[in-house]
């Protein structure tokens, strides 16, 4: 964070100094909102959440070095007091990047594939220049704002992730990192239930064009109709890619290599080069052409873009995590998230990194799809069956027994697919069954804190994580 005092936090956010704040102090340890990360120079944010209100915890900030607290109310504490803490992160948000004209701002969303697209092209762009592009999901009114207040006087690229829950949501984290270049990924399933159908979230993704200047970038997916028709919704110039042959950036002679990595030839309007991916999955080759065109967009070179892409590998936890344990049992921790397209795409990684050996699924809930829930998680059932995996082990309660009846409702299965209540019934099956050579895939929707399985199974035998290794089977 650029270092900043008390009295010109205060005056950015309209707040005033309370409990004996030294306007002159200086926050020089950036921002924190867990109190337990609070150290000296740090500027405490006492966000109220539903289960945890931060104020009760200023105190203990204090106490472990912080120089003062964001906060609505008196804490008894040093501190600057606003109106709202939340929105007050997003003003100052945009103050730091208003003194740093020479930071291009990034943007990205979609429905899926945000976050693992972002740690690419953070990757990718760190080639380039000193790049802010933070692990996990950070794209809510809290989370982006505080990528931003890790912006430096060095700092030439932040990619900005924005997910959206509501209409307005996209349009808002906009005013907080004005975008120069914008990409939107796909419009998928996810959220359908909060937004009524992919029009309704189109519609919210679209905001991300809308936002751009005249002179900005918009890359667009033109493999998929509904991204590809927000070309009409912005005032910036349009930058495509996908598979489709009218790409401006797209790829070529796409293939896997027995553990489920993509290669392929990557084309840009200069020239092309080839491209071996460490990535598992071949869903990945959209996000590795997304971060191509902005790549590109930015300066760099065919060649240099295929080279920084070759080397990047997996940075946020729990995506397509891929930990072999020291009894050849193969572990894939996806469960930060799920939606149907996700969940789609790494049951086909799991076949194709299985190199023809056993694999399990073991699947729960896919949240938040509304009235189409029932329908979605029973063709995910029937999928696992068309793809021939060896055992579905659906986990939970409603939604895990659609995608289990899913299964059995799909050709002739019957023991291969089973559905148990909970992690532990899950772990105590899969301990009875497991053996060298299989691999086992892990994931659902974040709230069903399906991670909790994968680590039970990499307790029970040493391991190393390969995600950005070679895997040899």
């Amino acid at each position: 964070m650029i270092s900043s005092t008390l009295a010109e936090i205060a005056t950015a956010l309209g707040g005033r100094p309370a409990g004996g704040a030294d306007p002159h102090a200086h926050i020089t340890g950036g921002m924190v909102v867990d109190s337990r990360k609070a150290g000296p120079g740090t500027l405490f944010v006492a966000v109220r959440g539903e289960h945890v209100d931060g104020h009760d915890y200023a105190r203990a900030a204090i106490e472990a070095g912080a120089v003062a607290v964001l906060a609505e109310r008196d804490t008894g504490t040093p501190a600057i007091l606003v109106d709202d803490v939340v929105r007050a992160l997003g003003r100052l948000s945009r103050t730091i990047l208003d003194r740093r004209p020479e930071t291009t701002v990034i943007a990205l969303t979609g429905s899926s594939g945000k976050t693992s697209t972002k740690d690419l092209l953070g990757q990718v762009l760190a080639r380039r220049g000193p790049t802010i592009a933070p692990s996990g999901n950070f794209n809510t009114d809290i989370g982006l704002p505080m990528t931003v207040l890790g912006v430096t006087e060095e700092t030439r690229y932040l990619v900005a992730e924005m997910g959206a829950r509501h209409v307005g949501d996209i349009a808002y984290l906009c005013t907080i990192a004005p975008p120069r270049i914008g990409l939107v990924l796909n419009v998928g399933s996810a959220h359908m239930g909060e937004f009524g159908g992919r029009e309704g979230i189109a519609k919210a993704k679209g905001e991300l064009v809308e936002a751009l200047p005249a002179d900005g970038v918009a890359v667009l997916n033109r493999d998929d109709p509904y991204v590809r028709a927000m070309a009409a919704r912005t005032r910036a110039r349009v930058v495509t890619f996908g598979e489709s042959a009218e790409a401006d950036v797209r790829a070529e002679n796409v293939t896997l290599d027995e553990r489920g990595r993509a290669s392929f030839t990557l084309c840009v309007p200069e020239g092309s080069a080839p491209v071996i991916l460490r990535l598992y999955g071949e869903h990945h080759v959209a996000n590795a052409l997304a971060c191509a065109a902005v790549a590109r967009e930015v300066g760099m070179t065919v060649e240099d873009i295929a080279a920084a892409l070759g080397a990047a590998g997996t940075i946020s936890r729990w995506r397509m995590e891929v930990t072999r344990r020291d009894d050849g049992v193969t572990v894939v921790n996806d469960a930060y998230n799920a939606n149907p397209e996700s969940m789609r795409a790494a049951l086909k990684a799991l076949v194709a990194m299985a190199g023809g050996n056993r694999t399990f699924a073991v699947l729960g809930a896919m949240r938040e799809l509304g009235e189409e829930s029932l329908t979605e998680h029973d063709a995910i059932g029937r999928l696992a069956v068309r793809l021939n995996i060896h055992r579905l082990v659906a986990v939970g309660g409603r939604e895990a027994a659609w995608i289990d009846m899913g299964a059995k409702n799909e050709g002739s299965w019957g023991e291969e697919s089973v559905l148990v209540p909970d992690v532990e019934a899950a772990v105590e099956l899969l301990r009875g069954e497991l053996a060298p050579g299989d691999v086992v895939l892990v994931k659902a929707s974040r709230g069903v804190a399906l991670e909790r399985l994968a680590d039970a199974l990499l307790a029970d035998a040493a391991g190393d994580d390969v995600s950005n290794a070679e895997v040899h089977g």
